[in-house]
C-alpha cells in the first residue's frame, strides 16, 4: 500500500500563514527526491479574476515564494486568468505589491506544445509549465458550479493560456465524464506537481468566482496534489467520489486515490479535526459545456477584460 503525505494546520488568520506555511512545506517533503537548489519551479497561483476571494491570498502565495527562495530554488509565478491579465488581476488583488520585495512579479503563460491526450485530441499547455522542473500548485479553497468544488488539481486547468480553456470546455465539456478526465489527465504531461490549498477564508455556496466567503480556517501542503484535494474533501463532509474530479482520479487508477490503495499520512492534523458546519455546496451542477453562444459571450468579455487589465 503507498502512503501520501498531507500536512493539514488551522491558520485562522493570513497574518499567521507566514508562520507557518515553511514548517509546512518542510514536513510535506516536497520533491525530497531532488534537491530544491536551482530548481525551477513554477509557482502558479489561482487568478481566476479580479475579485480577491477568487484568487489565492497574496499572503499565501508570498509564504511558498519566500520559503522556495530560501531553499534556493528559482521561482517564477504565472497564470493565465480566465478574465483579464495575469498582470492586472494581481495588481487588483495586490499580489503584484506583495511578490515586489522578492524581487518576483507575476508572468502571464504562454502557449508552448499541445499535449496529446488518450482521447486523440490534443490540449494546448503553457510553455513555462513544460519548461519548469517542478510546479507548485497553489489554489484557494472554492466551491465551484460544474465540478463542485476547485482545489489544487482544478487549479491545473489554468495552465491552459488565454481563450483556449472556453474552446475546451465546448469541445470535451460535452460529456462531463471526459471534461474531468481531461482534467485529470493534465498531470501525465506536467513535471512533477506538488500543492498548497489556502482555505483560511474558502469560498462557499456558488463559485468559482461569486461566493460568499466562509471562515474555514485551513492550510494544506502535499507532495501529492490529488491526495490534498481528497483530504480537503473529508475536512468538507464530502467523499472523494462525491467530487466529478476525484471520481476521474479513481476511474484512472491514480495511485494517491484512497480507492486505489492510498494510505495518507497526516503529520499534524486529520480531516476530522475541521469542522465546516454550515459550508454550502451548490445544490445542482451545471453542465461543463460551453454552448455557441456562451462559448462567444465569454470570448468576448474575455478580450474586453484584456483590453483594459
Amino acid at each position: 500500500m503507498s502512503k501520501a503525505r498531507v500536512v493539514l494546520e488551522r491558520c485562522p488568520s493570513l497574518d499567521d500563514a507566514r508562520k507557518v506555511l515553511p514548517l509546512m512545506l518542510e514536513e510535506a517533503s516536497l520533491w525530497s527526491h531532488r534537491n530544491l537548489h536551482c530548481l525551477r519551479v513554477l509557482v502558479k497561483p489561482n487568478l481566476l479574476r479580479a475579485v480577491p476571494l477568487a484568487c489565492t491570498s497574496p499572503a499565501v502565495v508570498v509564504a511558498v515564494c519566500d520559503w522556495l527562495n530560501a531553499c534556493g530554488a528559482s521561482v517564477t509565478v504565472a497564470d493565465s486568468p480566465g478574465f483579464g491579465t495575469a498582470l492586472g488581476v494581481a495588481k487588483r488583488i495586490g499580489l503584484d505589491e506583495a511578490l515586489r520585495p522578492l524581487g518576483l512579479a507575476v508572468q502571464r503563460l504562454v502557449p508552448g506544445e499541445p499535449a496529446s491526450l488518450p482521447s486523440g485530441n490534443s490540449l494546448m499547455l503553457a510553455r513555462q509549465a513544460q519548461e519548469a522542473d517542478a510546479i507548485l500548485s497553489v489554489g484557494r479553497v472554492k466551491v465551484h458550479s460544474q465540478m463542485l468544488l476547485t482545489l489544487a488539481c482544478k487549479n491545473l486547468y489554468g495552465l491552459v493560456p488565454g481563450l483556449r480553456k472556453a474552446l475546451y470546455h465546448s469541445r470535451e465539456g460535452q460529456d462531463p465524464d471526459a471534461f474531468a478526465d481531461m482534467l485529470a489527465s493534465l498531470m501525465d504531461y506536467l513535471p512533477p506537481v506538488s500543492a498548497v490549498l489556502d482555505g483560511v477564508e474558502a469560498m462557499h455556496v456558488t463559485g468559482p468566482a461569486g461566493g460568499r466567503p466562509y471562515a474555514l480556517g485551513l492550510l494544506g501542503a502535499g507532495a501529492s496534489p490529488v491526495a490534498l484535494d481528497e483530504a480537503v474533501c473529508l475536512a468538507l463532509g464530502k467523499r472523494p467520489e462525491d467530487v466529478p474530479l476525484q471520481r476521474a482520479f479513481i476511474r484512472r487508477r491514480h495511485p494517491d486515490c484512497s480507492a486505489c490503495g492510498c494510505e495518507a499520512e497526516y503529520p499534524r492534523l486529520r480531516p476530522r479535526d475541521f469542522s465546516a458546519d454550515g459550508f454550502v455546496f451548490p445544490c445542482r451542477l451545471q453542465h461543463t459545456t460551453f454552448r455557441p453562444l456562451r462559448l462567444l459571450k465569454s470570448c468576448l468579455k474575455r478580450l474586453w477584460m484584456d483590453r483594459f487589465a
